[in-house]
């Protein structure tokens, strides 16, 4: 069974687990599945060193077990990294919370920053969690995603956009209608600034 497309770091703990550059190392080599032996011998590094990094990201989740097999008198166990890709859930480094007055107030200005990142956090959390749920269940995640880019001359076509992306969301809903016993969905809808592209001279 290949590995998860994505996985989701929800907890201090296994993000730092990861952290330090030898144990992202690990994780990098293991994209492919190797022992113990193999990579120690790769990495011209200690066997029992590479053992306890590999047993700590193993606790955290970060490696599966591929299979056991035996070797010269004990029994050699191949791991590979159980994602392809680590996302980490932006509460785990998140400011301590908001007060309910301070969130009800970020809700109700859309063109807040905080809004935004907020909203952008909770896509992350939330689609990457149940993404990973669908997969081991051999299920699809339905979703959708819509990006493009848009040049704007002022602050005031920044408005009608914004504007006319409100009356579009609102009318889409309307057409669909809203289904009794039907699963919920969430739409979210963003703008911001295009951030500058570094030169590659």
């Amino acid at each position: 069974m290949p590995a998860a497309q994505l996985a989701l770091i929800d907890g201090p703990d296994a993000l730092r687990a990861a952290l330090p550059p030898l144990r992202r190392q690990l994780l990098d080599r293991l994209r492919e599945p190797a022992s113990a032996v193999v990579v120690a011998g790769e990495l011209g590094l200690p066997r029992q060193r590479v053992n306890y990094h590999l047993r700590a990201l193993e606790a955290a989740g970060f490696l599966e077990l591929v299979e056991e097999r035996p070797r010269r008198g004990c029994v050699e166990r191949v791991l590979r990294t159980s994602a392809r890709a680590f996302i980490v859930d932006p509460q785990v480094i998140a400011p301590p919370p908001a007060s309910r007055a301070q969130r009800a107030a970020a809700r109700q200005d859309r063109f807040a920053a905080d809004t935004l990142v907020q909203a952008a956090s909770t896509v992350v959390r939330d689609v990457s969690r149940m993404h990973g749920l669908a997969g081991a269940q051999g299920a699809r995640l339905l979703t959708c995603a819509i990006e493009t880019e848009v040049r704007l001359a002022s602050p005031a076509d920044f408005s009608r956009l914004s504007a006319t992306l409100a009356a579009l969301v609102a009318r889409a809903v309307a057409d669909v209608g809203v289904a009794e016993g039907g699963r919920s969905y969430r739409v979210v809808v963003g703008a911001h600034p295009t951030p500058a592209r570094r030169s590659t001279r």
